[in-house]
């Protein structure tokens, strides 16, 4: 019996943790305005909570983010931390808007198609944007998030 409850239980935690997999790994971010690809955002897991580093900006890699203490360069910055699954979302973090140093809420799930699809949001308005996962990128290990912080 002990085993039966102990290969249910593996089993469960199993499902579990696939569930959440999916927003892990390598995003294409797309520019609103253009439509023009802007950056690599890989996401994390780091102590149970998701972030997200931009890995590879591709216009003005040298792109500083305004607002931010230190205007630290957009390339290599977390721009979403804090992230807790919610069911078959993501909720709980926030998300930095690097060219305007602004924060807002963050809401994040893996829509039908596959791509990511990630809300800033103040109170009840937002925006969302959909993000293309990159099979062909490989993904960099051993990050410790930094969360930025206003000016």
């Amino acid at each position: 019996m002990k085993k039966l409850i102990l290969f249910f239980t593996a089993m469960f935690f199993s499902f579990s943790a696939l569930a959440l997999e999916p927003i892990v790994g390598v995003w294409k971010t797309i520019d609103d305005e253009t439509g023009e690809a802007k950056s690599l955002v890989q996401i994390y897991e780091y102590d149970g909570k998701y972030f997200g580093r931009v890995v590879k900006l591709f216009k003005n890699p040298e792109t500083t983010a305004v607002g931010i203490v230190g205007s630290p360069k957009i390339d290599g910055l977390d721009i979403i931390w804090n992230m807790s699954a919610d069911g078959d979302r993501f909720r709980g973090g926030k998300i930095l808007d690097p060219k305007k140093g602004k924060i807002y809420t963050c809401e994040i799930w893996v829509a039908e198609s596959g791509d990511l699809t990630v809300r800033g949001k103040v109170g009840p308005f937002g925006r969302n944007q959909t993000w293309l996962k990159q099979e062909d990128v490989e993904i960099i290990g051993g990050f410790v998030p930094v969360i930025p912080k206003q000016d």
